[in-house]
């Protein structure tokens, strides 16, 4: 679903000056990546990248506390979809809903019979037909989070299924999430991890899987080689070797998440759903999401996330990550101003 994701500024003429329709957060500042970048593109163009990029596998593992063989290095969080359903092609898959809808999509490209779950089986026991189950915790686009026990117990109870746990949010929350460490002791769970959203750098496009080893070399011989250039990997390196380069409050970020969402509630038209990160889905209790998006990047050079398209949502949601306390406000007003129209 290339149409239809957020950050889609390219679409409007007049300009965007504050961004909440990806996940992404203005509460990291880019400054030393750019910088760094200023002075090291050099080398970083002038050859070619390691066609599989072990070093940086390394050293993510050494951070890690885990095996270089139980990291594999990826062009952003979305080759890891694309790969896993690749290398995996033909099987019984389903996507715990709502959420991003590359899982999907990647898996019926794949040959994949997938199917969709709302909610996670309360006897802890999944389908002896079904090979692979895919969510994202925390979840785009509720801001949700699995409780870590309840995905262990999955785990263990049903062998025959490979779990893909995106953890691109990873970052952004402060309830308990499944350490590396912990799935790659599992030989059926496959996490995915994203250096882009961390570090606010979506361009660069970064990312990595852990697992157990051998569900790692199944994914490894079935991908391209040089898939992750030599400016992506040399940005790794030096956010590995760097790891405090670009701090985040994520306190302080989620408290004025709360602010925000209450402020949303305040005015009156629109439900705001609890969320345990940065981002947050709302519904609008009257006209559609796409009608306020146009309006806010038209008359405000505000841009917001239409939410109507994934799976079991309708016309009326939208999502909005939180950004400093004074884009946040500039929200609030031209929400109000769109409401009372």
């Amino acid at each position: 679903m290339i149409e239809g994701h957020g950050d889609d500024l390219y679409k409007y003429s007049s300009p965007i000056t504050a961004n909440f329709s990806s996940n992404l957060t203005n509460w990291i500042d880019p400054t030393p990546l750019k910088d760094y970048l200023h002075e090291h593109i050099d080398e970083a163009i002038s050859i070619y990248p390691e066609p599989q990029p072990y070093t940086l596998e390394s050293h993510i593992a050494e951070t890690l506390g885990v095996q270089p063989g139980q990291v594999c290095v990826t062009n952003g969080a979305t080759e890891a979809i694309y790969l896993i359903a690749q290398s995996f092609a033909g099987e019984r898959s389903t996507v715990l809903q709502p959420t991003f809808s590359e899982y999907a999509d990647a898996c019926r490209i794949h040959g994949h019979h997938v199917t969709s779950l709302f909610h996670l089986p309360q006897n802890g026991k999944l389908p002896e037909a079904l090979r692979m189950l895919w969510l994202c915790n925390p979840n785009n686009p509720t801001g949700e989070v699995q409780e870590k026990h309840t995905l262990l117990q999955l785990a263990e109870n049903n062998s025959h299924v490979i779990f893909v746990i995106d953890q691109s949010y990873e970052n952004f929350t402060l309830k308990p999430l499944l350490t590396t460490q912990e799935a790659v002791k599992r030989p059926n769970i496959l996490q995915i991890h994203s250096l882009t959203k961390r570090y606010s750098m979506p361009g660069l496009r970064l990312g990595y899987l852990t697992g157990d080893s051998s569900l790692l070399h199944h994914l490894r011989t079935r991908r391209m080689p040089w898939s992750v250039n030599g400016v992506a990997l040399m940005v790794g390196l030096f956010l590995m070797n760097h790891p405090e380069s670009m701090p985040f409050d994520l306190p302080g970020c989620l408290e004025e998440t709360a602010r925000l969402q209450s402020r949303l509630r305040q005015t009156g038209g629109v439900d705001v759903w609890d969320t345990d990160t940065h981002f947050m889905l709302a519904r609008l209790r009257m006209g559609k999401a796409s009608a306020l998006k146009d309006y806010l990047a038209r008359e405000h050079g505000i841009l917001i996330r239409d939410a109507s398209n994934f799976d079991g949502l309708d016309a009326t949601y939208f999502r909005i990550s939180t950004q400093l306390p004074q884009n946040n406000e500039q929200l609030i007003k031209a929400i109000q101003q769109w409401i009372e129209k």
